[in-house]
């Protein structure tokens, strides 16, 4: 078996490419995947080679975590130990990320044509979802970096930041502050207002939410808190972090990192969703071919505009 790819064959070279595929095991369901999304965080360190050594990091790669496709073949063993029902074909899924090439590492995995998949790794969405599934990932991220409660500032208005600010309301709690130094994406609040830092005074805020990756934010956002306020590191930072530590220590800063998301962060989008309390409208800006995924690539990490880009594979052979 084979399928087509986005081929990260080292940094900054990337195609569309044939890569193998391992033999589907019992556990497995093979999906034929419609959309994929373009992170333009991880994924751009990807490509820059400036990301970290992760487990299974190695070039030639396949990247991709944010995957929606249709069940093609279904397990023959439905047992995955989270008493769910199993697939059946045809399902619409989300899928973050696979590992089932032969000669590519799968680094996220999820931008090809056709994946490989354990059962117990795909979720089932609704149909109504489409090309919207592809943000369920982020909205799951978004979701996880809420943990210790609502933000009243929210630093960044990309497509993470958006979905934060939105979940502060589904939640029911205040529309919280945006800053956002870029004009062009200061637009598409959804009951919130969107400013920049030099036009806010404020220097009272409990919790701040950074989602901009700017990995020398932290002494001006120190300098914005409350006493015993705390600020979330819920974007990806490729750069040592560092900071003042008398201002900090006079306010009892609390710094907490957000990481990955986990499954109950994920059901809980998905339940939000469901009741429209969350609207995953507006956010995917930017469509391709997967055929041009080279030029995607491009635009996706040097076009501001670009909130969101996704790849077609409709029309892609297998």
């Amino acid at each position: 078996m084979d399928t087509l790819a986005v081929l990260l064959k080292s940094p900054g070279d990337l195609a569309l490419a044939r890569v193998g595929l391992v033999a589907p095991a019992a556990a497995d369901v093979v999906i034929d995947v419609l959309w994929s999304g373009i992170s333009t965080g991880t994924e751009r360190l990807l490509y820059t080679g400036d990301m970290p050594p992760f487990p299974g990091m190695g070039y030639p790669l396949v990247p991709g975590y944010e995957t929606v496709g249709v069940v093609a073949e279904t397990a023959s063993k439905h047992d995955d130990g989270q008493k769910r029902e199993p697939l059946h074909q045809g399902a619409l899924v989300f899928v973050p990320g696979a590992r089932c090439y032969t000669n590519a590492h799968g680094l996220f995995g999820g931008a090809a044509r056709r994946l490989v998949v354990p059962q117990a790794r795909v979720i089932a969405i609704p149909e109504q979802l489409g090309e919207r599934g592809v943000l369920v990932a982020l909205a799951a991220t978004a979701q996880h970096a809420l943990a210790g409660g609502l933000p009243d500032l929210i630093v960044g208005h990309g497509v993470l930041g958006r979905l934060i600010a939105r979940l502060c309301i589904a939640h029911g709690g205040a529309a919280p502050a945006v800053w956002e130094r870029d004009p062009s994406r200061t637009g598409g609040a959804a009951g919130y207002s969107v400013t920049d830092a030099d036009s806010d005074p404020r220097r009272d805020y409990q919790r701040i939410c950074d989602v901009s990756g700017d990995s020398a934010i932290l002494d001006s956002l120190v300098g914005r808190m409350a006493a015993g306020g705390e600020i979330v590191l819920a974007g990806f930072y490729a750069e040592r972090l560092s900071f003042a530590f008398p201002p900090a220590f006079m306010r009892e800063a609390r710094i907490r990192i957000a990481a990955q998301w986990q499954p109950a962060d994920l059901a809980t989008v998905l339940d939000l969703v469901a009741s429209r309390h969350l609207s995953l409208d507006g956010l995917i800006t930017h469509r391709a071919s997967a055929s041009d995924a080279p030029q995607a690539y491009e635009q996706a990490f040097g076009d501001p505009a670009c909130l969101k880009m996704i790849l077609d594979w409709r029309t892609t052979a297998q």
